[in-house]
């Protein structure tokens, strides 16, 4: 699995957690193991220009996702998975620092940048939150995957809460 992450925020982060988890969680979703994700780590600047331009929506967000070969797991355990690229998942550490001092149980801006590297790989796999039942689905395996991360590290206290983008 190739994953760049690049931070241009500024603002330290977690990096390796942040790359840590996005293999966890795109080896549990069984992508190809060759297929290329990007990371990229920018200011609320930065995070604004591109929710306006992309999203029409005004102000930074916490995180975008941009497919690009719009891979899909497996739906079978013995179907070969597609190798390819993945696309790019922007994060913003301010937003997420922010996100994770509201939230019920609150947590640090790492902890909120490593769910929302697994929401941005959910994205990218075609997972969405409109609907009910979307959501339902897609914060349950999201939680699921944080959860299997943090157990494989040894980090103990709850998970972060579902973010919803």
């Amino acid at each position: 699995m190739s994953i760049d992450v690049n931070n241009e925020s500024g603002t330290e982060v977690d990096e390796q957690a942040i790359l840590d988890i996005a293999r966890y969680a795109l080896a549990r979703m069984r992508i190809h193991p060759l297929s290329e994700l990007s990371v990229i780590v920018v200011d609320t600047g930065a995070m604004e220009q591109l929710h306006i331009q992309w999203m029409d929506l005004p102000g930074p967000t916490d995180v975008m996702s941009f497919p690009m070969d719009e891979l899909r797991p497996p739906t079978k355990d013995d179907d070969e998975p597609p190798q390819g690229l993945l696309g790019d998942i922007v994060l913003c550490p301010e937003v997420a620092e922010q996100q994770g001092k509201d939230a019920p149980t609150q947590h640090s801006m790492d902890e909120e940048l490593q769910l929302l590297t697994v929401h941005g790989v959910l994205h990218l796999l075609g997972y969405d939150h409109e609907m009910p039942d979307e959501k339902a689905e897609m914060f349950g395996l999201q939680a699921a995957i944080v959860d299997g991360w943090r157990a494989e590290k040894g980090l103990t206290g709850p998970s972060p809460a579902p973010t919803v983008s």
